[in-house]
């Protein structure tokens, strides 16, 4: 997610999405080092009972992963009509909504509602079962409309088809959990989802120094990599196997930087020739990938553990790429969201799209593939501009909060 690419044809709509950002790092900035940084925390919302996720009668169950709906309330309609299409072709189990699920330009706290029922309607309305993580662009209205994480996943996890839980206590970040997929006859947990809040920026300073010349987003904290290592552990003991699994989060780690190059320092084209043969990197990558300033030591946490196949990640919009980086799948789900940054000029919008991964819970690490689909093989319009809609209206059937 490139400074140099945000600051390009910026529309009026991404003028207000900017300034929500901007208001936000000033008051996290203002705070000096968050509260957050070394721990801390407490349960967001009430458990959400609706969580039973089962491989079907034929071994298999599919996940579709959007990412940087990034949009307010009038969202872009192709967004919608992206994901519709994407549910309708695919037909998942199960969809997870990576962060920068909506931002800035929400004035009041139903605008930010109506900002997530637009992307929550399509699961909804299809009885597809799904979840949020939660990016570094959530909160861009929280300052004008009032609704923190918290507050939002409790609106999230009101919803049918929603089986996001309230979170960890006394971890960093919100709605930080796991889900079990059991086994197509039920008997044992075949499959396993991490779901990890990344933060949104970097504290403006910590021990006095600031943070001039790093990038300025956010990084899985140690007691959130503590809380996966044991929790993982303690999965293994009472299943008696370590569980294969997925770890979504929306910012990527250092590791999903070196691996285009095979490099921590290299960054030239036969460094990158080398990384695709050793890493089997397919995919694009059309801007630097925008970790937090300090390595998180999770992909470290993850090897030690070997539970975890594939990390994946959004926040960067026009990547598209994974590979194979030491035993771990590591890739991105290029933006979903028109309404937010893509490429320059006319191919603003070639790679929206989602990924999509296939699970089968007789092969030997259970997922067995991973891809993308895009707008474009769906016939959607990708022109360079803006296409708002008016919000739909937030049903009434939701299954705790009243609208």
């Amino acid at each position: 997610m490139s400074l140099d690419e945000t600051s390009k044809s910026i529309s009026r709509r991404d003028f207000i999405k900017v300034g929500g950002a901007g208001a936000l790092a000033i008051t996290l900035g203002s705070a000096g080092v968050p509260a957050g940084l070394f721990g801390g925390g407490k349960v967001q919302a009430a458990t959400n009972d609706n969580v039973k996720l089962q491989f079907n009668n034929d071994g298999k169950f599919k996940i579709v992963q959007f990412n940087d709906m990034q949009d307010d309330e009038h969202i872009d309609r192709r967004t919608v009509e992206l994901m519709e299409k994407v549910l309708d072709a695919e037909k998942p189990d199960f969809v997870v909504l990576n962060g920068d699920c909506i931002t800035g330009g929400c004035d009041t706290a139903i605008e930010m509602k109506q900002a997530m029922n637009n992307i929550a309607q399509p699961m909804e309305q299809r009885g597809i079962k799904w979840a949020v993580t939660f990016g570094n662009h959530d909160e861009d209205s929280t300052p004008s409309a009032g609704l923190g994480e918290e507050e939002m996943l409790q609106f999230y996890m009101a919803y049918k088809h929603n089986v996001n839980q309230p979170g960890v206590r006394g971890i960093t970040g919100t709605g930080n959990s796991n889900l079990l997929i059991q086994s197509s006859k039920g008997s044992k947990a075949a499959f396993n989802l991490w779901l990890l809040d990344s933060g949104r920026y970097a504290p403006q300073t910590i021990a006095g120094q600031d943070f001039e010349g790093y990038p300025v987003w956010d990084w899985l904290r140690f007691d959130q990599v503590a809380w996966y290592y044991e929790t993982s552990k303690k999965l293994e003991e009472k299943q008696g196997y370590k569980v294969p699994s997925l770890m979504f989060i929306h910012i990527p780690l250092w590791e999903h930087r070196f691996m285009w190059y095979a490099s921590v320092d290299g960054r030239s084209e036969a460094d990158h020739a080398r990384a695709v043969g050793k890493h089997q990197i397919v995919g694009e990558r059309n801007e630097d990938e925008c970790p937090g300033p300090i390595n998180s030591g999770m992909f470290s946490a993850i090897l030690a553990r070997g539970d975890v196949k594939g990390i994946f990640c959004g926040h960067d919009h026009v990547n598209t790429y994974h590979g194979n980086y030491y035993g771990v799948l590591l890739g991105y789900a290029g933006s979903t969201g028109f309404g937010a940054y893509g490429l320059p000029g006319a191919d603003r919008n070639r790679l929206r799209g989602a990924r999509v991964f296939q699970l089968d819970e007789h092969a030997e690490n259970v997922l067995v593939d991973t891809f993308m689909v895009f707008a474009k093989d769906y016939g959607i319009d990708l022109t360079a501009n803006d296409q708002s809609s008016e919000p739909a209206p937030i049903p009434a059937n939701k299954k705790q909060e009243k609208n």
